[in-house]
């Protein structure tokens, strides 16, 4: 159920003291010379996933959405930031070692569905148990597919899962059109099908197609510049963190490119295109996500709390929303929503950590089978 915030402005600022003192705690400088390490995708994992639950916080579970706003306005930046990196990463690791098809869909699948089957299993437990919901066959058929034909956050049983069907959808394509002598012809070939599938139109899709036309780019775009910063693409070859460091970076100023990156989030991140088009919203997304990457990329410091919440950003999004609409207590029962919305966050990471351990257990069981 929606939720009733009093001064919703003081205790927004009240939670985001809150939530820069525990980046302060946990920020500690770079260590290595990598331009695009594990840690950094983690961490814009991590920055994606808080902007996805701020939105779902401040624009549909809160009544009065001055609740966290400006946290509240990266929802659609958080999926692009999702997709880019689930792009980037899937071509980075078969670039460096090119499993068959049959590899691929066993090692990446079972890593995909074990969690999403979980969480999928628990909501349609409590669902049954605590309100007596009984779910007709033919959706939990396509459910447990992965196929989820509409994002209604009030009636759907996990309405955030229509992300799952578009990544199942790359994850499936991926190995059929990659070329590893050729991986900017994988992302030219995953682009124009997209393309041509938002604009198709199929019915089974027409109500989720609006969500896939604003961010069907991110993929590709993410396995293409895994392939400029490959062997023996030119990027790849030249220093690029040594070169920025030295050369240009100390003549314009570190700190002037920084504000510069900031200014250039805010202002495509509040005018972003919502309500006025797809194609315009992806346009101010993309944007936006370019310069939080870019951000990311030269920033000096490294923020821990991004990372163990990037660590275990998939399934803290696959259980948030229920938890949050259907399930909630502390919004319901505590007098300061500034402290539920913190305990919510350590919540959800815990929770993350075992639907992670447990669904780890499955994987390398369901391994130890296969071989």
């Amino acid at each position: 159920m929606q939720i009733y915030i009093n001064n919703p402005v003081s205790t927004t600022w009240i939670f985001t003291v809150i939530l820069v003192a525990g980046l302060a705690i946990s920020a500690r400088f770079k260590t290595g010379s990598d331009l695009f390490p594990l840690a950094l995708t983690q961490e814009l994992k991590g920055l994606a996933i808080l902007g996805i639950v701020f939105a779902h916080l401040g624009y549909f579970l809160a009544a009065d959405h001055r609740f966290l706003f400006p946290l509240s306005i990266f929802a659609g930046i958080g999926v692009d930031l999702f997709l880019f990196l689930s792009g980037y990463g899937i071509t980075a690791s078969t670039l460096k070692k090119r499993p068959s098809i049959i590899k691929f869909y066993r090692a990446g699948l079972v890593k995909l569905f074990t969690p999403f089957w979980l969480s999928l299993f628990l909501f349609l437990a409590l669902d049954f148990f605590i309100f007596k919901i009984v779910y007709p066959w033919s959706f939990i058929g396509h459910a447990l597919a992965g196929f989820f034909p509409t994002a209604n956050l009030y009636q759907d049983l996990n309405s955030p899962l229509w992300y799952f069907t578009l990544i199942l959808f790359y994850y499936l394509l991926f190995p059929m059109v990659f070329c590893k002598k050729y991986p900017w012809l994988a992302a030219t070939v995953l682009y124009f099908i997209g393309f041509y599938l938002t604009r198709f139109n199929p019915a089974w899709f027409s109500n989720v197609q609006q969500l896939y036309q604003a961010h069907f780019i991110a993929f590709p775009l993410g396995v293409f510049i895994a392939w400029l910063f490959s062997k023996p693409v030119f990027l790849a070859k030249a220093n690029l963190t040594k070169a920025l460091n030295i050369k240009w970076l100390k003549q314009i100023g570190y700190y002037l490119m920084v504000l510069a990156l900031v200014a250039i989030i805010g202002y495509t991140a509040y005018y972003s295109g919502v309500g006025k088009g797809p194609v315009l919203e992806q346009r101010f997304s993309l944007i936006t996500m370019a310069a939080i990457v870019v951000l990311f990329l030269f920033k000096k410091i490294e923020f821990r709390l991004f990372y163990w919440l990037g660590f275990y950003s998939y399934e803290i999004y696959l259980l948030h929303w229920p938890i949050l609409y259907r399930y909630d207590l502390l919004y319901k029962y505590l007098p300061w929503p500034w402290l539920a919305t913190a305990i919510y966050l350590a919540v959800f990471l815990v929770l993350g950590i075992g639907l992670k351990k447990l669904s780890d257990i499955i994987v390398k069981k369901f391994q130890r089978l296969s071989f």
